[in-house]
């Protein structure tokens, strides 16, 4: 294979690419949020400078995605931390947990989404929206949700899954010695369809894992829940701040 070849390359291995190369976009693409309030040292413990953290706001989601351009069918759950950004609100991808190695991968490589194997599951129960996440064998969370109590107001639901979203690309050098790349990604889903959105009272059980450890947010009060079914496209990713530059300054998380 010629240099010019391997330039054109997205993702290893050669013969047979993790991923292709390909804006994803997802149909019946479906959310259980419930977002809650959590201890804000906690919060701030985890939060890369430059992001700020104001009220501390977690929400714990879980996603089923059906149908995905080049990626097939998958579930993820995972922590999406409210926080700011140049006085800009926003959130930060704190930890997601997928069943897809492809998500995985396109995730962690190219929207630096921070992405682990896990096992999620979304689904109706009688008269309740039910997500669950296991790592392992081992229950590390349980939400439920009332199903389709309330509607909800379409520009509310796009307002939830369309802020601003931050991510830490870390990759370290082939050495070990520091990094290569080390910087916090922007981006943003612009492109949705809402087909229908939902909210009623839900709850939220976190269980202690040392390597799932989506406790260490503790639950201190349920503050809201949705249920949304959409079609969307990812927005790009951009650079937003590069930790390894000359220039970087911190302040206070």
């Amino acid at each position: 294979m010629r240099i010019e070849d391997v330039r054109r390359q997205l993702t290893t291995p050669l013969g047979a690419p993790a991923y292709p190369a390909a804006r994803y976009r997802f149909t019946d693409r479906e959310y259980l949020n419930i977002t809650y309030r959590t201890d804000p040292d906690a919060m701030r413990a985890v939060v890369p400078e430059p992001l700020t953290v104001g009220d501390p706001l977690v929400r714990f989601e879980v996603m089923r995605m059906p149908d995905t351009t080049g990626l097939g069918s998958f579930s993820e759950s995972g922590q999406v931390l409210h926080v700011e950004y140049e006085g800009e609100p926003a959130d930060y991808l704190h930890a997601m947990y997928v069943n897809s190695l492809a998500s995985i991968a396109s995730g962690r490589e190219i929207s630096a989404y921070p992405k682990k194997m896990g096992a999620p599951r979304l689904y109706t129960d009688s008269d309740t929206l039910v997500g669950t996440l296991d790592y392992g064998t081992l229950r590390v969370a349980t939400a439920t949700m009332g199903y389709k109590h309330l509607p909800l107001d379409e520009a509310a639901a796009r307002a939830e899954i369309g802020r601003p979203t931050f991510g830490l690309k870390v990759l370290p050098a082939a050495d070990r010695r520091g990094h290569r790349i080390l910087e916090l990604v922007r981006s943003q889903i612009t492109d949705m369809t809402i087909k229908g959105a939902w909210t009623g009272p839900a709850r939220l059980q976190l269980f202690e894992h040392v390597n799932a450890p989506l406790a260490d947010l503790p639950v201190r009060e349920i503050v809201s829940a949705t249920h949304i079914l959409t079609d969307l496209t990812l927005g790009p990713a951009s650079v937003a701040f590069d930790y390894l530059a000359e220039d970087a300054q911190g302040g206070t998380a």
